[in-house]
């Protein structure tokens, strides 16, 4: 439905930014975002903003609460939102709209272009579409888990072409610089390894849920999907006078060359695997060099339970994953395929199943 325009941008705020006290909104370190949001619309860019605080924002309506659980969290979501909402409504002389997404939403392919399509329209008529993690109803197995992840994947589902993840360091340091006064500030990554990951640190501030190692996860996911990624010190005027002068104020993470097409990338990166197919040895090599699909002949053995078009992990013996990929069959059928290959299925009935797995729902996993 869109193809990238000129510029589209996804600004990913913390709680940090927004309730750094935990007793409500405090637009004091807002006033900078807001500028560079309507300085980039200015200058023709399409903006979205991801905006985590909720539960930060409404904590203080439930300070008798004891002990604080999961069900009080999303209470407080739930009161937050409105005065976050609120809050960045004040800010603008143009409408916002809000989403409220779980992983859930997104990691299903129709609701996942359902999300695609509304980004897209409000784009198109002018309004800021500012995007949180729908605390007040998510679970643990339907949600993301953190707004750094969750701004990579509205920008891939946006076809942005920068994500800017504000934190409160001026970017990637080669060391903790709260801990290590001799640290260095890495001004470009040409490729997040695991290297990198591993060394990150967890959150610096106690009101957000995510740290350095879910920003560099982030940018794994924006990256390989073409998509340019600033990791910078959202506290600082000079970090947002800096971007609208096209100039990198923190640590900058290039793109891909070859970025994975979008159907590929949902899969790699959004998708969660609903089930599992181990697979016959000499299937393992054709699936990981992009050959033809999948037989049901193919298959060792079945795990989990799911419905035909949902996503599955593809694994050798060892149990090592191999490829996500999109099932043509339940579970239920596999199940019953594999259980009656020798005698009840010729080669010529089994040809006539069709592939378990197309060709073109396969991503192959880091080898």
């Amino acid at each position: 439905m869109s193809s990238k325009p000129t510029e589209r941008l996804v600004l990913k705020i913390g709680s940090a930014l927004i309730a750094p006290m935990q007793d409500g909104c405090r637009s004091a370190n807002l006033l900078r975002v807001a500028q560079f949001i309507v300085d980039a619309r200015a200058q023709g860019k399409e903006v979205i903003l991801v905006s985590s605080g909720a539960v930060a924002a409404g904590s203080h309506h439930f300070s008798n609460a004891k002990p604080q659980t999961v069900a009080v969290k999303k209470a407080m979501a739930a009161a937050g939102q409105t005065a976050m909402m609120s809050m960045w409504d004040r800010f603008f002389d143009f409408p916002c709209a809000q989403l409220l997404l779980t992983h859930a939403d997104l990691r299903h392919r129709e609701r996942y272009t359902s999300i695609r399509q509304t980004l897209f329209t409000l784009l198109e008529q002018g309004i800021l579409p500012i995007i949180n993690e729908n605390d007040a109803v998510t679970s643990d197995n339907l949600k993301v888990g953190d707004n750094d992840n969750l701004s990579a994947m509205v920008a891939t589902a946006a076809e942005a072409n920068t994500l800017v993840i504000c934190t409160d360091v001026d970017g990637l340091f080669d060391k903790n610089p709260h801990t290590h006064a001799d640290a260095n500030l890495i001004k470009e990554v040409y490729h997040i390894d695991s290297s990198i990951i591993a060394s990150s640190e967890g959150p610096s501030s106690s009101v957000g849920t995510g740290g350095m190692s879910t920003k560099l996860e982030a940018a794994e996911k924006a990256t390989s999907h073409g998509i340019t990624t600033f990791i910078v010190n959202g506290f600082k005027d000079e970090t947002f006078k800096a971007l609208i002068l096209g100039e990198n104020p923190g640590t900058q993470l290039m793109p891909y060359e070859k970025p994975l097409q979008e159907p590929i990338h949902w899969l790699t990166h959004t998708a969660a695997a609903q089930g599992e197919l181990i697979v016959q040895p000499e299937a393992i090599e054709e699936v990981s060099e992009g050959g033809s699909g999948l037989r049901c002949d193919e298959i060792q053995s079945v795990e989990g339970d799911f419905s035909a078009g949902e996503t599955i992990l593809i694994k050798d013996e060892q149990g090592k994953p191999i490829a996500k990929a999109k099932s043509n069959y339940s579970s239920c059928l596999l199940n019953f395929i594999t259980e009656h290959q020798e005698g009840l299925f010729t080669s010529q009935m089994q040809d006539s199943i069709g592939p378990i797995i197309s060709q073109q729902d396969i991503a192959v996993l880091e080898k």
